[in-house]
This record gives C-alpha cells, sequence and structure tokens, in this order.
C-alpha cells in the first residue's frame, strides 16, 4: 500500500485508495501536470516481481488504450516508476452499478433500458476491436454524477487473436455472471458477455441475481444445470418482451444468445412498445450442451475439476430391465472393461498435449506470430512485447500527438492483431509530444476572429486595449509573441494590443460663445458641427440658445452636434411687449462646486482605464424652459471642479436644481427667485 501524498513519476499526486484488488490498489490523484483529478491504479507491491501478473497487468493497459468511447472509462498514460507498474485513467465521480442498484430500486423500466443500452454501446466498441471484457458486473460499472454509465476493469480483457493456453487454466470472473461455457473452462466468447449482460439485467430488474449457492461451484453448476427463474414471477408487470430480452441473452447455448450487443440493443430498445405487448415468451432451441463432456485441463484448479466432475457425471446412462439383467451384465462388462486404464490413456493425453505446446513454443509452431498491442507503451516496454510474441522492433518514428504521452507508442506497422511470419520486424510510430503551432501576423486583424481561432487551438488570449485616432476599434496593434513563433498551445498565453477607437473627451459648456467659437472647436475635435438660429426674446443675437449633446456629455471623435443660436427678439412680438409687462423674465444664476468621490477600479480582458473610476454627474434644472422631471445635463468628472447653471424665470416663477453623483443625490436646492 502506498502512502498518501506520494508523488508517482513526479507527476500523479496519491490523494486516497478508491479501492483494493487482487491484482492493484486502486487511487484518487491529481495530476500535476494537467490539473485534474485521475484514477491511478498501481500494481500491488507484493506482484511487482511476478512476470505472470505484469504481463496480465500490462495487458489490461494494451486492451483499452485504444477503446475510446463515452461508456467506457479512459485509460490516460501507462507508465513504469521506480520498478512500480501503474496506469492513470479517468476518474468518475458516482458509484458503481451495484450500489445504485440498492439506493434506486424499484428502477423505472424506461430507466432500466437507458443504463442498459450505454453499457451494450460500450461492449459493442469492445467487441469491435476483439476484445471480450470476461468480467461484467455491476461493481465494474459506474454510473457519474449525470446518470452516464462508463465500463471499467478489463484487467482480465485480452484480444481474441490471444490463443495462450493458459487462458483457459483458471475460472475468471464473477461467478454470479459467468456463462455456463466459462464455468466449464472453455474459452469465453463475445456470447460470454452477452451472457453476463443478461444477468446485470435480471439484477437490475429484480434487485437480486438469479443463482445463488454457499459456494462458487454450487453457483457455477447452476449456471448450466438450472433454468433462468423469471422475472416475471418477480414482478409481473414487466412486460413479456422485455423478459424475452433477459431469457435469449442468457441461452444456456451460446448460439442462442444474441450475435452482438447492437442486436440485444436493439432488440431491447423496443421491448416496451405496446406492439410488443402480446409476445410469446421465447424459448430456445433444444440443445445436448448439458452432455458436453469435458477433459480435466493441465495444472487445473480443484474448483474447475469440481466443476467438469459434476457436467460429466450424469451425462452417461445405463439402463437395463430386470429381465435381461443376467444376460446383460457380462456383455457390458466387457464393452466397458476399458474403463479401468482410463488413467493410463488421460496421464497419456495429458504428456502429449504439453510435448506438443513445448514443441510449438521453441519453434514457432506454424512459424507466424501476432502482433501484440503496442499502443501506449514505451519503446522498451514494446521491444519486449515483441520478443515475447517472437518478433523484432523494426523502425522507429516519430510523430505529434495530443492524445498520446511524449515517447509512448501511437501505433505499429503492421496493425496490432496482424498475423505475420514469426521473426518479423514491427515498425512502431512514438509520440514527440504535443504538435507545435506556428503563429502567424495578426496586427490589422480583427480581435475576435483571431482570439476565437488561437483559443480553438488551446491558447490563453489577453487582450489590452488602446486608444486610436487612426485604428479602428477591435483592431489588432501587436502582439506578444513574434509572428512565425512555433509553440505548443497548451498553457500558452498570448497578449493583444487592441484598438479601442478614438479617446472619449467631455463635451463643453458654449454658453456664451459665438458661432464661430462653436465652428472652430468642432472643428479642432472632428466632430460634425450642424447650425440652426431661432428668434428669442431673452438671448441676445448671435448668442447660444441650445446645444446638443449637453455640456460634460462624452463624445469622440466624428460625432455630431447640434446648436442653435439666436436671432433676437421676434419682431411680430415687439408690438405687444408694453402691454406683457407681467410677463417680464428674469435670470438667476448659482455656481455649483462638484467633489470628486474615488471609487474601486475594475478591469476587464486586463485592460483598465480612466473612464473606470470617474464620477457621473447627472443634473437636473427647473425654470420657464425646463423641468426637474427631464436630465439638463449629463458629465464626468475625475476631479472637483464648479459648474455654472443659469436660470431663465418668468414674474413670479422659481427656480429649482438637484444634482446626483453615480445615482445619488449629494445637491439640491429650491425656490430660486430672478434678480
Amino acid at each position: 500500500m502506498i502512502e498518501p501524498g506520494y508523488i508517482l513519476n513526479e507527476r500523479y499526486k496519491l490523494l486516497k485508495t478508491l479501492g483494493e484488488g487482487g491484482m492493484a490498489n486502486v487511487y484518487l490523484a491529481h495530476d500535476l501536470i494537467l490539473d485534474r483529478d485521475v484514477a491511478v491504479k498501481v500494481l500491488r507491491l507484493d506482484l511487482q516481481n511476478d512476470p505472470d501478473t505484469k504481463r496480465r497487468f500490462q495487458r489490461e493497459a494494451m486492451a483499452t488504450t485504444e477503446l475510446v468511447h463515452p461508456n467506457i472509462v479512459s485509460i490516460y498514460d501507462v507508465g513504469e516508476s521506480n520498478d512500480q507498474q501503474y496506469l492513470v485513467m479517468e476518474y468518475v465521480r458516482g458509484s458503481d452499478l451495484k450500489k445504485y442498484i440498492v439506493e434506486h430500486f424499484p428502477i423505472p423500466y424506461q430507466r432500466v433500458i437507458d443504463i442498459m443500452e450505454q453499457i451494450l454501446a460500450g461492449i459493442q466498441v469492445a467487441h469491435d476491436h476483439n476484445i471480450i471484457h470476461r468480467d461484467l458486473k455491476p461493481q465494474n460499472i459506474m454510473i457519474d454524477q449525470d446518470g452516464n454509465a462508463k465500463i471499467t476493469d478489463f484487467g482480465i480483457a485480452v484480444a481474441l487473436s490471444d490463443n495462450s493456453m493458459t487462458q483457459t487454466n483458471s475460472l475468471l470472473g464473477s461467478v454470479h455472471y459467468l456463462s455456463p461455457e466459462q464455468a466449464r473452462g472453455s474459452m469465453p466468447t463475445k456470447q460470454s458477455d452477452i451472457y453476463a449482460l443478461g444477468i446485470i439485467l435480471f439484477e437490475m430488474l429484480t434487485g437480486t441475481v438469479p443463482f445463488e449457492g454457499d459456494s462458487a461451484v454450487s453457483i457455477a453448476l447452476k449456471h448450466f444445470q438450472e433454468d433462468m427463474p423469471s422475472v416475471r414471477e418477480f414482478d409481473p408487470r414487466i412486460p413479456q418482451a422485455l423478459e424475452n430480452v433477459v431469457l435469449k441473452a442468457t441461452a444456456k447455448d451460446p448460439a442462442n444468445r444474441y450475435t452482438s450487443a447492437d442486436a440485444m440493443a436493439a432488440d431491447l430498445k423496443t421491448s416496451l412498445s405496446p406492439a410488443r405487448a402480446h409476445e410469446e415468451k421465447f424459448v430456445p432451441d433444444a440443445t445436448d450442451l448439458d452432455e458436453t463432456k469435458v477433459m480435466p485441463m493441465v495444472g487445473s484448479t480443484a474448483a474447475e475439476q469440481q466443476v467438469q466432475a459434476a457436467t460429466t457425471a450424469p451425462t452417461t446412462r445405463e439402463t437395463a430391465s430386470p429381465d435381461d439383467s443376467s444376460q446383460k451384465r457380462p456383455k457390458q462388462a466387457g464393452k466397458h472393461g476399458w474403463r479401468k486404464y482410463w488413467p493410463f490413456v488421460l496421464a497419456g493425453v495429458i504428456v502429449a498435449a504439453i510435448i506438443l505446446f513445448v514443441v510449438l513454443s521453441l519453434t514457432g509452431g506454424s512459424k507466424e506470430a501476432t502482433v501484440p498491442m503496442l499502443s501506449g507503451m514505451s519503446r522498451t516496454q514494446a521491444e519486449s512485447a515483441l520478443e515475447a510474441a517472437n518478433l523484432e522492433l523494426g523502425k522507429e518514428t516519430k510523430r505529434a500527438s495530443s492524445k498520446v504521452a511524449k515517447n509512448r507508442v501511437i501505433e505499429s506497422d503492421p496493425d496490432a492483431g496482424s498475423t505475420v511470419k514469426a521473426g518479423s520486424s514491427v515498425d512502431i510510430v512514438v509520440s514527440s509530444g504535443d504538435k507545435k503551432y506556428q503563429l502567424e501576423d495578426y496586427v490589422g486583424d480583427e480581435y475576435a476572429t483571431i482570439k476565437a481561432r488561437l483559443e480553438k487551438a488551446g491558447f490563453t488570449v489577453k487582450r489590452k486595449r488602446r486608444t486610436s485616432v487612426d485604428i479602428p476599434a477591435g483592431e489588432i496593434m501587436a502582439q506578444s509573441l513574434d509572428a512565425g513563433t512555433s509553440v505548443v498551445p497548451s498553457g500558452q498565453t498570448i497578449t493583444f494590443t487592441v484598438s479601442s477607437g478614438s479617446a472619449t473627451f467631455a463635451m463643453p459648456d458654449f454658453s456664451g460663445q459665438t458661432e464661430d467659437q462653436v465652428s472652430a472647436w468642432a472643428s479642432t475635435h472632428g466632430m460634425v458641427l450642424k447650425i440652426d438660429t431661432a428668434y428669442n426674446d431673452s438671448v441676445a443675437s448671435g448668442q447660444l440658445i441650445s446645444q446638443d449633446p449637453q455640456a460634460g456629455s462624452d463624445l469622440h471623435r466624428g460625432d455630431t452636434l447640434n446648436v442653435t443660436f439666436s436671432k433676437g427678439k421676434d419682431p411680430a412680438s415687439a408690438s405687444s411687449s408694453s402691454s406683457a409687462s407681467s410677463d417680464t423674465t428674469k435670470t438667476a444664476t448659482r455656481t455649483v462646486a462638484l467633489e470628486y468621490v474615488p471609487s474601486a477600479t475594475s478591469t476587464s480582458d486586463s485592460d483598465s482605464s480612466s473612464s473606470d473610476t470617474a464620477n457621473k454627474i447627472t443634473i437636473y434644472l427647473q425654470d420657464s424652459t425646463h423641468s426637474l422631471g427631464s436630465v439638463y445635463k449629463t458629465m464626468t468628472i475625475t476631479a472637483n471642479q464648479s459648474i455654472t447653471l443659469n436660470f431663465t424665470l418668468k414674474n413670479g416663477q422659481t427656480g429649482a436644481y438637484r444634482i446626483e453623483n453615480n445615482g445619488s443625490v449629494v445637491q439640491s436646492e429650491d425656490n430660486i427667485s430672478g434678480d
């Protein structure tokens, strides 16, 4: 057992133990390079020197590195550190299916089907790669926090092309989900996985396994001697079509089961359909599977021999009637007298098999060999695997890869599983690490477009804003990494200086200024000036009546400024001036000090601007032409300053004003009378 806190291969920090198995221990770890949690399976320390266990552990890694599917736990890395074999895989937050069944039973039928369809999809991918799982059970299926199923622990899975005699030398997998042919000691097939999936479906529907017993042997016997219990006896509401999926998947004869995981998924998908409501119960074709005799295997375990003895003992029956027993007994004795020699015959067969196996191993058999799966191995591991397969390591070439770690095998030529002449050379392609990205000259390009492109490639993109009169807003002005530089995008930051357009400036108060003065200011600041004139009895001819935007407003170069100048009094109203004494207009003036209040600076995209700390001033004014309900003027200040307010009041009228700083009232005055 490795203590928490240990760092494996200077990269994976072990946090806690997730589980302990017969071959390896599994830890929750943190990938210090990619900053993510992973699960690390480490071969037990007491097995590090066992070559058979190490080969089996490596076989798990080889069998699963190329199984990429959302319903299969991903393998990220395979390695060896301080003589410790390990593999790094996806960490699934959730619980295994066994615990899920206990916590959620009874599970709605549609949810059962959804989970099974996910499991079947993952198994189909494994079968397409000629890999049988061999140990399918709810404990090896994880349900993540989103309810997705993920198959794990291909620890005893092997490629179908690996026909080593030692593969049949033990009963592998959990006995509750063991197919009849595996219990007899035969090589498992894809249909063996289908059988286990049928048992898992049975358990999801009933909350229990179909066969129980006092020992593993008694349970194994039931798998090929007893009929599968009916799930409808547990729950009569289960449709017959759904029970039929269980019965077909768990047929005693593999030939009567589904031909593939896809076929089982297709049948399962429609099992709740009303069109199948009156479906007949599935009955497999009659077979003589129960009478098949299996010879004991060389070095077989006691448990296996008990299973085999139980399958062979009842298959030979001798019957005789009472009337002719005296006549037939001598004949029967003569017919089966050879049985006393069977131990010698069996011993001879075993010796011959051993000799044949040794000869084939030394001579290479038919002079052919199978290319092992080398993906994910180091060069040294690949060379050892090829040597064990009676092959040689050929040419090594490098290729960039973002999926395969540096100095690990990406693929071989010929491909894994290919049959070649013994002693042939196998070329390998080894990862040179992540592919580098060559940067271009992005000056003048649109920032948003380049940002999206580089982030997709894996870069971290940042921006600095800079005002410019000549360069349009959003256009890149400079870049932190030179054009032509080749870098690995992952973890690399590039910063662009981006134009924010022309600088802003505050609109001045043109009160008291002439048309020529306003025109000169507009020309200097690049404003579009529109001038209008109107009669005004209170404003002298040639003086400003109004401006839009109001004084203090934020402007950019190119904005439009509308001004209206007075043409003096309206001649049409001059004749009535003597009778309008009651409408005499008066003026009032107030000079108000505006206090600047500093605020916290806020930034965005690594930018900073003086506008982030400015105070927004809003002024409301009441006189003969303005109302307190409407904004009279807005402006921004970054320091203390004063402003003069002019009031035009008719006889008997009073003025008022209210000033807000960032939405809060800071000054006000009522009952302002004219002079």
